[in-house]
């Protein structure tokens, strides 16, 4: 499958590792098309990866993780992707693997890091969190959201690089938007190994905008899974507000006829989103 294969490793300041990680890919896939998306490195990053051989494209300051993403998928030739982090955690190894599940009649074949794979026991915290709200939100269970490494097809993936967000978050957005066009995913554990360099996400900063974009995405994806229970939460609110004013007032207020219609007007939003994103996402055959 080498001929079909572009392999895509978005790369910022990472020469020690791609020192190590380049000649590993080019050994176990001599014919693949690997695409090195430099993202603004002030190191020996594009160096490093052509004296390797392999393709560079370089930006001349960075535009985040996602925005590599992008123009490495844009660029890329092979009817199958696999993207890797650049940062040797994941081993050239595993590739195979994905692409056998693939092959099995999946669109993305995601690798699962476990616990020892998480690089803090806060970010492995966050990150099974953000598995479980996912899960909800798409009615299936996803065992790892946010992971880097992964197969996909690339004309599936290629229809959703206009969603992509520039940051760190673009696995969010994808695993949420194959879940939603009824593309196949699959879950392969693999274990992960310590990065070199450095890591560029910020926990506080980029945690909070990872819960941002979680809600954003199910606004976009499942609207009605987040505003029918907000507009249950008011009704119920609104109910037990008039029980308590009719026991001690016995008499209907205002604050519960707003809470009554507000729950209606949130669940209207809810639905008619919901046929906006069924329509959006409605795909010619």
């Amino acid at each position: 499958m080498d001929d079909a294969l572009s392999i895509v490793l978005p790369a910022k300041n990472e020469e020690a590792a791609l020192s190590r990680l380049l000649p590993m890919l080019r050994t176990e896939y001599p014919e693949a098309d690997i695409v090195l998306v430099d993202d603004g490195s002030t190191d020996g990053t594009a160096r490093v990866a052509t004296e390797a051989g392999v393709r560079v494209l370089a930006s001349p300051y960075s535009m985040g993780n996602g925005a590599a993403i992008k123009r490495g998928a844009a660029a890329a030739r092979g009817r199958a992707i696999v993207f890797m982090d650049a940062d040797a955690q994941h081993d050239p190894q595993y590739i195979a693997l994905l692409l056998c599940k693939l092959e099995e009649g999946y669109d993305m074949v995601v690798a699962a890091r476990d616990g020892a794979g998480q690089a803090s026991i806060g970010r492995g915290l966050a990150n099974g969190f953000y598995n479980r709200v996912a899960s909800w939100m798409t009615g299936h269970r996803i065992a790892d959201l946010t992971s880097g490494f992964r197969a996909v097809r690339a004309d599936k993936f290629r229809e959703f690089l206009h969603l992509l967000p520039n940051g760190f978050s673009y696995p969010t957005t994808i695993t949420m938007a194959f879940f939603r066009s009824a593309y196949p995913v699959a879950y392969v554990p693999i274990p992960v190994g310590p990065r070199i360099g450095k890591s560029h996400i910020r926990p506080l900063r980029d945690g909070v905008r990872f819960l941002l974009i979680i809600f954003k995405i199910a606004t976009l994806f499942s609207p009605l899974k987040l505003f029918a229970p907000i507009g249950v939460s008011f009704f119920l609110i609104g109910v037990g507000y008039y029980l308590f004013t009719f026991l001690t007032m016995h008499r209907l207020t205002n604050m519960s006829v707003l809470l009554f219609s507000a729950s209606v007007v949130i669940f209207l939003i809810g639905l008619i989103s919901e046929q906006i994103t069924s329509l959006t996402y409605r795909r010619q055959g």
